[in-house]
This record gives structure tokens, C-alpha cells and sequence, in this order.
């Protein structure tokens, strides 16, 4: 997110997680598929780094929707085509913010204005669940995310810069938090495993990704059955939201990337004052 000129730009950090996908699925292929360390120990002050994977892009599978029941084959959908000059499918992308402007994830008056626990509710998180705060930063989102999935569930805290990670370990420190993983993701390398969560939400990041088609592809693997993304967004039709024009999105082109990335917009909830609520079903 970026805000008035007089304030940092882009809250969260800019994540470009791509992948190599192959037609029978992208961490399905030939390489070792990333593991999240400490996911089964519960370790929750580990780093790590996802590797194996280049960042080239192939078709992806889609379900035959002319198929009957019994026929399980499939059509091959065209990934979109990559942002060029910092565009994508009409789009200039934002430009990201550093740890540096750290402070402004926790300032006072973000509880009033993006309202995380309804946030939540919205989305309908609930206890024993797994769940990602892509694009965590220091952890603002993180911190709801674990007390609401509780100790029989796990929060993936995944950021491309190991200072934010540090900046959330301080606070899983002091709030005595154990069912958070911070993940350091890493350019062009997968960061979640095949399947592993229930839901990737991303507040205020989704407009900096670098190689958004990239990410909707990985993202696509790492949900489980049944899995959503939920994307939070500044609303771009409203002239009364004075955020940049680059850190703001219609509806339209929301749809529009979804779609093109073979994702359904399968729920957009309005109630927040400046951002609005996405949900997107593979």
C-alpha cells in the first residue's frame, strides 16, 4: 500500500515467489518439493529458505469443463503473459516498500482502518486451520491469524526481507506466540509446500508483487483442497481513498487478473471503509 505523499510508501514487502510448473502440477515435478521447516515440530523461530525451483513458466492444467464425470482429461490453460516495463494485463505495478518503513505497519490507527478481526470473521477463519499471511512484514496480520486458528493450527509468515521476519520474531517473543512460522521467501523459488494451507491471505500486498501471475501459479499448489486466497485491496473507484493510484485496484482489474490466472472471484465483501475484501477460488 502507498499512501499520501507525506507518508511511506507500500506497507508490506514486495514478494515475487515464481515457480517452475509443469502440466502435472508446479511442486510436482521433477525436483524435491520445498518442505516448510518447523512444520511438523512447531517450531516457530525458524527461517527458511524454499529452493528447487527456476522461475520459468509453463501451461498450466485446467479442468475440462466439457468433460463428463468420468473423463479425467484435461485442457491446458495459457498462463497470462509476464508484466513488461512494470506493467500487467494494463496494470503499473506498485513499487514496493523497505523494512525501513517498518513502523508504519504498526501505527495506531490501523486497527480502526482495516478492522483485522473482522477481517477474519469475514473470511471465516477458524480454529485448527493452516493458514499464510502472505506478505507478512512485521506481523500486524499475524499475530490475529495465530490467536484466531489456535494452537492445534499453524500461520505461514512468509516475507522476501529477513529484517521483517526479525521484527516478528520480536513479537512472537514477547506475545509467548508458538504457532507461527516465519518463512524468508526468496525470489523465484516456491515458499510454501504442495497443499499446505487452507487459505493465503495478502493485505495490501497483491498490487507490489512483482510476477503476479507467477505467484497466483505457486499460490495454486500450496492451497489444499477446498483452499482459498484472500486479497484485501484499497478501493480505486472511490476518490475519497487518497492512495496512490499504482496502490489502489478496481474491481474490474481484479477480476480481470484472477480470471486470467484461472481463479474464480468467488466472494467480494464491501464493509471495510477504504479496502475491500476478495475472495479467489482456484
Amino acid at each position: 500500500m502507498a499512501l499520501l505523499d507525506s507518508r511511506p510508501l507500500a506497507p508490506l514487502a514486495a514478494l515475487t515467489l515464481a515457480l517452475t510448473l509443469t502440466l502435472s502440477g508446479g511442486l510436482g515435478c521433477s525436483r524435491n518439493a520445498p518442505s516448510v521447516a518447523g512444520a511438523s515440530t512447531g517450531e516457530p523461530s525458524t527461517s527458511v529458505h524454499a529452493e528447487g525451483f527456476g522461475d520459468a513458466a509453463t501451461a498450466l492444467p485446467a479442468v475440462n469443463a466439457n468433460a463428463n464425470a468420468n473423463d479425467t482429461s484435461t485442457v491446458v490453460r495459457t498462463p497470462p503473459p509476464p508484466p513488461k516495463d512494470g506493467v500487467y494485463l494494463g496494470r503499473r505495478l506498485a513499487t514496493p516498500m523497505s523494512h525501513l518503513g517498518a513502523a508504519w505497519l504498526d501505527r495506531a490507527t490501523r486497527d480502526a482502518e482495516q478492522r483485522p478481526e473482522h477481517v477474519l470473521d469475514v473470511l471465516g477463519v477458524r480454529g485448527g486451520q493452516r493458514v499464510c499471511d502472505f506478505g507478512a512484514g512485521s506481523g500486524y496480520f499475524t499475530l490475529h491469524l495465530a490467536k484466531r486458528v489456535g494452537l492445534e493450527g499453524k500461520v505461514f509468515a512468509v516475507d522476501v526481507q529477513p529484517e521483517m521476519l526479525t521484527l516478528l520474531r520480536t513479537k512472537l517473543t514477547k506475545e509467548n506466540v508458538t504457532n507461527v512460522i516465519p518463512v524468508l521467501a526468496k525470489p523465484s523459488v516456491a515458499s510454501l509446500s504442495r497443499a499446505s494451507v487452507d487459505l493465503v491471505l495478502m493485505v495490501d500486498v497483491y498490487h507490489e508483487l512483482e510476477r503476479p501471475d507467477l505467484t497466483l501459479a505457486q499460490l495454486r499448489e500450496a492451497l489444499a483442497p477446498g483452499g482459498r486466497i484472500a486479497l484485501v485491496e484499497y478501493r480505486a473507484e472511490d476518490p475519497k481513498v487518497a492512495i496512490k493510484p499504482e496502490h489502489k485496484m478496481t474491481l474490474v482489474q481484479l477480476r480481470k487478473e484472477a480470471e486470467a490466472s484461472g481463479y474464480a472471484v468467488e466472494r467480494v465483501d464491501e464493509s471495510l471503509p477504504q479496502q475491500r475484501i476478495v475472495s479467489l477460488a482456484p
